[in-house]
C-alpha cells in the first residue's frame, strides 16, 4: 500500500513539475496529507532517478541544459504566455527586435499581433516558423550551426551574421539569474553568442520565470547593469529583484 501511495505521489509531483516549473515541499505535504519529511524523501528518490532537481524547499524540473527546446516548450506554458503578454507591450511598430532562442521568447513570437509592422531577427527556426504567417512581421533568420539543446544557431557563423545587424530591442534568454543579477547559460557557445548579440543591441529585455532565480549555469554572459528591462513573476526572489533594480533595470511583474 505504501509503495502504491508513493507511486501515485510520484506521478502527481512529476505532473506539477511539468505544469508549474517547480514544486514546494510544504505545499505537497499539505496536498498529500503526509509529513514534509515524507515529501523530502520522495523528492530525494525522484532526484536520484534523474526525474527532478532538488532545491531548498522543494524541487525543479531536471536541468534545462539537458532538455531540448521542444521539451521546454511543454513546461509552465501558461506562465510563459503571461510573461510574453507583458513583453509585447514594449515592442513598438517599425522597430527591429531580436528574439533569442527559447521557449519563453517563442511565446512572445506567438503573442505578436498579426499586423504589427516590425522586423524580427532570431536564431531559432521555431520562432521564425511561428512568425511566418504574421503579415506585418518581416523575419530574419540568423544562419549557422543549430544547437539542439538551445534550439537555435550559435557559433562563429551566427556571430558573423549578427555583426551586420543592430536591433533596437533584444529579448535575450537566460538559463539562470545569480544573486547579483548576472545572467548565465548552460552552453559555452550559446553564452558567447548571447554576449555578442547584447553588444549589438540598443536595449535589452530579459523574460524569466521565478525558477530562474533558483537555478545556476556555468557560463556567464551579462551582468545586471547590461540589461534594461526584466519581466518576471511576482514570486521571484525579492532580494535579487532589489539588487537588479539598484543597477538601473526596470522590473515588470507579470
Amino acid at each position: 500500500m505504501t509503495e502504491l501511495m508513493f507511486a501515485e505521489r510520484k506521478e502527481r509531483i512529476r505532473a506539477l513539475l511539468r505544469q508549474n516549473g517547480r514544486v514546494v515541499a510544504a505545499a505537497l505535504a499539505s496536498e498529500f496529507k503526509v509529513s514534509e519529511d515524507t515529501i523530502r524523501r520522495d523528492l530525494r528518490e525522484l532526484a536520484a532517478a534523474g526525474l527532478c532537481e532538488r532545491v531548498y524547499g522543494g524541487a525543479l524540473p531536471v536541468s534545462k541544459g539537458s532538455s531540448s527546446l521542444s521539451q521546454r516548450m511543454a513546461v509552465a506554458v501558461d506562465r510563459k504566455r503571461n510573461l510574453a503578454g507583458k513583453a509585447v507591450g514594449f515592442i513598438t511598430p517599425r522597430s527591429v527586435v531580436y528574439l533569442d532562442a527559447g521557449s519563453t521568447n517563442l511565446a512572445v513570437a506567438e503573442a505578436l499581433g498579426e499586423d504589427l509592422p516590425v522586423t524580427v531577427i532570431t536564431n531559432a527556426p521555431a520562432i521564425a516558423t511561428a512568425l511566418a504567417d504574421k503579415l506585418g512581421v518581416e523575419t530574419i533568420l540568423v544562419g549557422g550551426t543549430i544547437d539542439r539543446m538551445v534550439g537555435g544557431t550559435v557559433g562563429a557563423n551566427a556571430i558573423a551574421a549578427m555583426a551586420a545587424l543592430r536591433p533596437d530591442l533584444c529579448l535575450i534568454g537566460t538559463c539562470a539569474i545569480d544573486a547579483q543579477g548576472g545572467l548565465s547559460a548552460f552552453g559555452f557557445e550559446d553564452a558567447a553568442f548571447k554576449r555578442f548579440v547584447l553588444s549589438r543591441s540598443r536595449r535589452t529585455m530579459v523574460l524569466a520565470t521565478a525558477d530562474k532565480f533558483e537555478a545556476s549555469a556555468p557560463y556567464a554572459f551579462a551582468d545586471a547593469g547590461q540589461y534594461q528591462l526584466l519581466v518576471t513573476e511576482r514570486g521571484a526572489d525579492a532580494s535579487r529583484l532589489a539588487t537588479i533594480k539598484d543597477r538601473g533595470c526596470e522590473i515588470v511583474l507579470a
